[in-house]
């Protein structure tokens, strides 16, 4: 009995189950399904003989590649280590899943694009990474699309969650120590909660048919300066911030970083909604629900 149970849920490994989109993945997995998460020190993706003797020993139907360097300025100087987790990593990982019947998801990035575009850039677009970290991400995400394997790429934006290493909780930290911040008002995007990603990831998981690249993220575009904004107004009036805080508009010029980053990263998601039968979450919406999840963390 417990093995016909076994074979009818089939087993889903995500990888970098450490990180934000890990955790997520882990939250909500579908009931049909069993899961095993692997963060980095249990399976190193990058040690090639470790990825292997992983899949041959779970023998999983598909996997979540969550695992990733996502340090964008980081990567300027750490080229080598980029390339590494970012480019390479997913290229084996991709072979190793054709050889062995595996489904893969694997996560890309918005910095594959330069930013000139001024609507939502769509998946047949050309891209055009401007940084060491969109160009690994490239690579890796040509990398899975030219295996064979049975896959799902799928681009995403400004990932944040209630754990993790994310730029709101980062303003939380600097709203809840200052009675100011600063924030750039001339980049565009789109937040995405890593719950609203991490649904999708299981959809194209599951779905045999959806092949190719995808785009996701949650409903609208804002700058960084507006994110800000609503992420004090939502925080404030939950409690988590309880003095006045003010966001102040800069340029990108005025806050210079390592890392040229694109002014303008909205993806279209709607050929994403239209082969999975899903609709965006408003990222108003999604960040409140982030928001109480950080609340029930600290209660």
């Amino acid at each position: 009995m417990v093995g016909s149970a076994f074979v009818s849920h089939p087993l889903a490994l995500v990888l970098g189950a450490g990180g934000q989109l890990g955790q997520a993945c882990l939250a909500v997995v579908p009931p049909q399904l069993r899961v095993q998460g692997l963060t980095r020190a249990q399976c190193d993706v990058t040690d090639h003989e470790a990825l292997r003797d992983c899949l041959q020993r779970l023998s999983p139907q598909m996997v979540i590649n969550a695992a990733a360097y996502t340090a964008v300025d980081a990567a300027e100087e750490d080229r080598h280590r980029a390339q590494v987790l970012n480019a390479e990593a997913p290229k084996h990982l991709a072979t190793l899943c054709t050889e062995r019947g595996i489904r893969l998801v694997h996560v890309s990035t918005d910095f594959v694009f330069d930013g000139a575009a001024t609507t939502p850039y769509l998946t047949t677009e050309t891209p055009a990474p401007i940084g060491v970290y969109g160009k690994t991400k490239l690579q890796g995400e040509q990398a899975v699309l030219a295996s064979g394997a049975a896959h799902a790429v799928v681009r995403t934006s400004w990932v944040y969650a209630p754990q993790g290493k994310n730029f709101m909780l980062t303003m939380l930290r600097l709203m809840g120590e200052r009675g100011a911040v600063s924030v750039v008002s001339d980049q565009v995007g789109a937040p995405t909660a890593a719950s609203s990603l991490a649904h999708i990831c299981w959809l194209l998981a599951q779905n045999a048919e959806a092949q190719g690249l995808f785009h996701w993220s949650d409903e609208g575009e804002i700058s960084w300066y507006e994110f800000a904004c609503a992420i004090r107004d939502e925080a404030t009036a939950m409690g988590l911030l309880t003095t006045p805080v003010t966001v102040e508009p800069i340029t990108t010029s005025a806050f210079p970083t390592a890392a040229k980053r694109p002014a303008y990263s909205v993806l279209n998601a709607k050929q994403t909604c239209n082969r999975l039968g899903v609709a965006q979450r408003p990222w108003r919406d999604a960040l409140r629900d982030t928001l109480q999840a950080v609340e029930a963390r600290e209660s």
